[in-house]
């Protein structure tokens, strides 16, 4: 098991979770266990592993969700002990997150829902216009169109990050954005996540596609409830590939034609499934 080094202050990180566990709501079982990372300001930040692996329920127990709280641990964001804040509390300091299943907020109009959260209202049209135009759609198009069933999924999810943009928060979680849609789709979604990255804000990714992390400067393995790596991209990628014993695919989206990965060894794929006994 691989771990990066903690316990040392980097004032490069915008969150830092140290020893966090999560249980179940009845706190018979733990969800997340003794995990631990850093997060730094400016970055793209993947954190991947299979499903059911614990990944949402770490991103709603930063965003202070519900019933999603640590049974020990701290969270740190931006400098600031945010543990027992709540989630008005913590979406003030500058976190928000947006869902696998964007909102439903039916008969709403899409300047007016992607307007809820942004204070500066004395500019609130240039605000709407940049956030539509960042998530590649065309303001003319839909300035005046509602939330209704006339949007497809992936219109839906466009416009909830374009209002999770306009409130330009230190942070925004993503869960799952790529859930339901096409590789065509998709590549366009990882253009989009490079833009907020150039708006200063730091991204972190929630996906259970190792190929969509691809965008990300560093990234964070779960496995089981168990936080087995932090390190950049590459690596935690190889490490989930030699967990579900995805060699050739990991050697096809790491490697180029040549056989060049300028982030990794020749030979470092290789010794990773060694390693996990997968080779």
């Amino acid at each position: 098991m691989e771990h990066n080094q903690k316990g040392e202050v980097d004032s490069n990180l915008l969150l830092e979770l140290k020893d966090i566990v999560i249980p179940t709501l009845d706190k018979k079982q733990i969800i997340l266990n003794q995990t631990s990372f850093g997060v730094e300001e400016g970055s793209i930040h993947a954190i991947i592993g299979p499903n059911g692996s614990g990944k949402s329920t770490l991103a709603y127990t930063i965003m202070g969700l519900g019933n999603f709280k640590p049974s020990q641990g701290k969270i740190i964001f931006d400098g600031i002990d945010i543990t027992n804040l709540d989630i008005t509390e913590r979406a003030n300091l500058g976190i928000t997150l947006a869902w696998q299943e964007p909102a439903r907020i039916e008969g709403l109009s899409i300047p007016k829902y992607i307007s809820l959260g942004v204070e500066d209202k004395k500019n609130i049209n240039k605000i709407i216009l940049e956030a539509l135009k960042i998530v590649n759609l065309e303001p003319e198009k839909y300035m005046n169109r509602y939330i209704d069933e006339s949007l497809s999924g992936g219109e839906r999810k466009r416009i909830e990050l374009a209002a999770a943009i306009a409130m330009r928060p230190k942070l925004i979680m993503l869960d799952e954005p790529d859930s339901g849609l096409d590789m065509i789709v998709i590549e366009d979604f990882l253009n989009i996540f490079n833009k907020i990255k150039d708006l200063n804000m730091t991204i972190l990714l929630i996906t259970h596609r190792e190929d969509i992390g691809m965008v990300a400067d560093h990234g964070t393995l779960i496995w089981r409830g168990e936080h087995l790596l932090t390190d950049t991209f590459p690596k935690v990628m190889v490490r989930y590939c030699a967990r579900a014993g995805l060699k050739e695919f990991c050697k096809r989206t790491l490697f180029d034609d040549n056989g060049e990965c300028p982030a990794l060894d020749s030979d470092y794929i290789d010794r990773i499934f060694r390693e996990e006994g997968m080779d």
